[in-house]
C-alpha cells in the first residue's frame, strides 16, 4: 500500500491545506503546559523568559510533527478512509506520503534545534534523552511496524509527554528543580490534554473499528470511554485544587474556564457521536488552554 500510495499521481496541495493538515487547532495543547508550568514558577519568583520560549518552540514543533507523522502514517495504512475529522493529507491524496513524511521530520528537526540550543543555555545534558525519547514516541504513536498508538497506548503517550514530562521540563529548565506542585500541574494538564484525544477517538470509533485500528477506545468500547472521558476532567478539576492548596487561593480561579466543559461532558454522556463531538473537542482544548491562562496569571499577580 505504501508503494502505491508514493508512485500515485497526487494532486499538490495548496498552502492553506497544508497549514489544516498540520492542525493547528491542536497546538493549545502544546501551549497549556508551557503556560501553566511558567505560570508556577512566577510564583516562586524564577521565571526564565528564554528558556520558557525555547520549551514552548520545543513543544509546538513536536505537536505539529506528531500531526503530520499521524497523517502519513494513518494514510499509507489507509485507516484515514473513513474521517469525520480535519483533512488529512495523505488520505484525501492532497499530497504525496514522502513530502507529508518530510514535513513530519523537519518538525522534528525544528524541536531538535531548539532542545539542543535550551540545553547549551541551562547546561543539563541529560535532557537531550528525554527530548529523543519524546520524538521517538511521536513518530511511533501511529508509525513503525507495531504502532503504539494502535494498541491503545495514545493516551498514555499524550499524558506523559504533554502532561507530565511537557509541564516538568518547562519547570526545570527554568529553575532546576521539579516540586510536588509542579508534577500536580502536569496531571491536571495531562488529564485535559487526553481527554482531547479521548473525544477524538470517540469520534473516530467506528471507522477505527472498521479499519483494525485497536484505540483505547475500540477496547473500552463505546459507553466506558464516556465515562473515561468525564474522569478526566474530574481529575483536572482536582489537580487545580491541589496545585492551590499547595500554592495560593487564587489559583482556584483556574477551575472557571473548566465551567466550559459541563455542556461537552453532557454531550459525551447523552450519546452525542460523529461531527457533534467536534465541539466536545474544541471546547475540551480551549478549557485547557484558559485553565493554564488563568491559573498562570493568578500564581503570577499571587
Amino acid at each position: 500500500m505504501t508503494a502505491h500510495a508514493d508512485q500515485a499521481p497526487a494532486a499538490r496541495a495548496t498552502a492553506a491545506q497544508w497549514l489544516e493538515g498540520a492542525r493547528p487547532r491542536t497546538l493549545p495543547a502544546a501551549i497549556t503546559p508551557v503556560v501553566a508550568a511558567t505560570g508556577l514558577v512566577g510564583f516562586e519568583g524564577r521565571v526564565a523568559p528564554v528558556a520558557a520560549l525555547l520549551a514552548l518552540l520545543v513543544s509546538l514543533a513536536l505537536q505539529v510533527g506528531v500531526n503530520f507523522a499521524n497523517d502519513y502514517s494513518d494514510g499509507i495504512r489507509g485507516t484515514d478512509a473513513d474521517r469525520v475529522g480535519p483533512l488529512r493529507l495523505v488520505g484525501s491524496g492532497l499530497a504525496r506520503p514522502a513530502a507529508v513524511r518530510a514535513a513530519a521530520f523537519a518538525s522534528f528537526g525544528v524541536a531538535a534545534v531548539a532542545g539542543v540550543v535550551l540545553v547549551l543555555l541551562t547546561g543539563h545534558w541529560w535532557l537531550l534523552a528525554v527530548g529523543a525519547a519524546s520524538v521517538l514516541a511521536a513518530w511511533y504513536y501511529t508509525g513503525g511496524r507495531r504502532p503504539y498508538g494502535y494498541r491503545g497506548l495514545g493516551e498514555a503517550f499524550v499524558f506523559v509527554f504533554f502532561g507530565l514530562v511537557a509541564v516538568c521540563g518547562t519547570g526545570y529548565v527554568q529553575t532546576g528543580r521539579v516540586t510536588l506542585a509542579l508534577v500536580l500541574t502536569g496531571v491536571w494538564v495531562g488529564a485535559l490534554t487526553t481527554a482531547v484525544l479521548v473525544a477524538n477517538n470517540l469520534r473516530d470509533l467506528r471507522g477505527d473499528a472498521a479499519s483494525g485500528k485497536l484505540t483505547l477506545a475500540t477496547r473500552l468500547g463505546d459507553r466506558r470511554t464516556r465515562s473515561f472521558y468525564v474522569a478526566l476532567v474530574a481529575v483536572a478539576a482536582l489537580g487545580l485544587a491541589a496545585v492551590a492548596a499547595l500554592t495560593t487561593v487564587w489559583a482556584l480561579l483556574g477551575l472557571l474556564p473548566l465551567l466550559l466543559l459541563v455542556r461537552p461532558c453532557r454531550a459525551v454522556l447523552s450519546g452525542s457521536v460523529g461531527r457533534d463531538l467536534i465541539a466536545v473537542l474544541k471546547a475540551t482544548g480551549l478549557a485547557g488552554l484558559l485553565a493554564s491562562v488563568v491559573s498562570a496569571v493568578a500564581l503570577l499577580l499571587a
